[in-house]
């Protein structure tokens, strides 16, 4: 499932077969970053009283999930 046309999508992949394996890099790198920022300010908003760590350890847990995390993680 995709909410980007076919038209779209042939643009995206061109540009991305002509980028560089290090700008394709930085371009996941960056994404990465914009997915945990939203994921962090989603954490935030449904617990305010929460401390950063908290939201953090709680980030952690959705990525690792099932799994669960340490208890002596900060």
């Amino acid at each position: 499932m995709t909410d980007t046309t076919d038209v779209a999508q042939a643009i995206q992949d061109n540009i991305r077969r002509r980028m560089t394996p290090a700008e394709r890099l930085r371009l996941a790198f960056e994404m990465s970053a914009l997915t945990k920022g939203l994921a962090l300010a989603g954490i935030r908003t449904r617990h305010p009283a929460w401390t950063d760590a908290e939201c953090r350890r709680e980030l952690l847990r959705y990525a690792f999930l099932p799994y669960s995390l340490p208890p002596d993680l900060p």
